[in-house]
């Protein structure tokens, strides 16, 4: 993307469009999706980063001797289990994050596709005098 700053000529050129109430929701609302987009990709990163440590903790425990106590953490507190019920659980905590990060991408497309949306208004109402690139 190619970002200058505007000449005097263009900048004078550019006409003054009044902005009414009902714009300045618009932009208020703006604002706000992308900063509710940017808490989103946040949570959709450490839920990411949750998922992969679980597959690392999986593969480890195929390693594992059967009759190995295995410690698994709930809350603050670790507890020895056996392997297979640390498996098991472990198994459930994945498709637990899966579902997770499932919902979050679906809530993300429909705020980007309501951004979108709103840009389209916004830019054909004052054109170059508005800058909505996140």
């Amino acid at each position: 993307m190619n970002r200058r700053m505007l000449t005097k000529e263009e900048e004078a050129a550019g006409e003054e469009v009044e902005v009414r109430r009902e714009d300045q929701e618009r932009i208020n609302k703006f604002s706000r999706l992308h900063q509710r987009e940017l808490n989103l990709e946040e949570e959709l990163k450490t839920k990411s980063k949750e998922k992969e440590e679980l597959d690392d903790i999986t593969m480890e425990l195929e390693l594992a001797d059967e009759d190995d106590k295995i410690p698994y953490k709930i809350g603050d507190a670790f507890f020895h289990l056996p392997l297979p019920q640390a498996q098991e659980m472990l198994e459930a905590s994945n498709s637990r994050i899966d579902e997770d990060v499932s919902v979050l991408e679906d809530k993300l497309g429909t705020l980007r596709e309501e951004m979108t949306q709103l840009k389209v208004e916004l830019y054909a109402r004052f054109g170059r005098s508005i800058n909505l690139e996140t």
